[in-house]
C-alpha cells in the first residue's frame, strides 16, 4: 500500500480535531512552526495541508494572526441553510424532533451514488414539529467518508441538520423548492390527507468538491413558509 503523503497526515489529524468537536469554530490551530516541531517537517509541508484546509472551508488563515476553524458560514444566500430548530424557536414556537428511522446505505446503493461516498451513508428520516403539531417529515442522507462523527451521535434528541450546522463547515449549498402532493406515506407521517399541498424542499451541501449531505424536506403546506429579502444586483 502507498505510504501517505505527511502533509495529507497532518490535514487528516486536524479535520479529524475539528469534526470530533476537539477543535471547535473560533479556535486557533497550532503555529505552522509549532505543527514543524511536532510533525518533524519543512513549512512547505505543513502550508500544504493548511492550505487544504482553507479550500475546504474549514481553516481560516489570516495573515499575521495565524489559522482558526472555520465558523459555519453567516447568511449570505437568498435562500440559505437555516437550522430549523432555531428557526421555529424564534417564531416563539415549541420546536420538538421525533427520530423515526436511522440506517446505513451501501456506497453502490442508488441513494449513496447521489453523494459519491466512497463508504457507507447514513439515512435519517424524522419529523419536525411545532408547537406539538407535525411540521415537516425530513429524509437525509449524510456522506460518512467526510463526516465519519456522526455515526455516533445522539440523533434522537438533535437534528442531523442542526448537528451539522454546528460541526461541518460547508463550502456550496444547492436549494430546490417545488410544490407537491403528499405522496401516501408521507402524509400519514404528518397526520394530513394524501395528496395534501406540501412545500418540498431539496438540498445539496458541499465541503469543496465533496457532497456532505442531500435532505429532502415535506412542510405542510400552510405551517411553513419562505421568506428572502433582496435588492437590486
Amino acid at each position: 500500500m502507498k505510504p501517505i503523503p505527511l502533509h495529507e497526515r497532518i490535514r487528516a489529524e486536524i479535520e479529524g480535531a475539528i469534526l470530533g468537536g476537539q477543535l471547535r469554530p473560533g479556535d486557533r490551530i497550532p503555529k505552522e512552526t509549532e505543527l514543524m516541531a511536532q510533525y518533524g517537517c519543512a513549512r512547505m509541508t505543513v502550508n500544504k495541508a493548511l492550505s487544504a484546509l482553507a479550500t475546504t472551508g474549514m481553516l481560516d488563515r489570516r495573515k499575521r494572526a495565524g489559522s482558526f476553524v472555520a465558523r459555519p458560514r453567516a447568511q449570505s444566500m437568498v435562500l440559505d441553510i437555516p437550522d430549523l430548530a432555531a428557526a421555529i424557536a424564534a417564531r416563539g414556537q415549541v420546536y420538538g424532533w421525533s427520530l423515526v428511522s436511522r440506517k446505513l446505505i451501501a456506497p453502490d446503493h442508488a441513494d449513496a451514488l447521489v453523494l459519491g461516498a466512497r463508504s457507507n451513508v447514513l439515512n435519517i428520516a424524522g419529523i419536525h414539529y411545532a408547537d406539538d403539531l407535525p411540521l415537516a417529515h425530513e429524509e437525509r442522507l449524510i456522506n460518512l467518508t467526510l463526516v465519519p462523527e456522526i455515526a455516533h451521535a445522539d440523533l434522537s434528541q438533535t437534528p442531523p441538520g442542526s448537528w451539522l450546522i454546528a460541526h461541518v463547515p460547508w463550502t456550496e449549498a444547492e436549494n430546490r423548492i417545488s410544490a407537491v402532493a403528499a405522496p401516501p406515506a408521507i402524509a400519514r407521517a404528518l397526520g394530513i390527507t394524501r395528496g395534501a399541498p406540501c412545500l418540498m424542499l431539496e438540498r445539496l451541501t458541499w465541503r469543496g468538491p465533496d457532497t456532505v449531505t442531500r435532505v429532502r424536506q415535506h412542510f405542510v403546506a400552510d405551517r411553513y413558509e419562505l421568506i428572502a429579502r433582496f435588492g437590486p444586483s
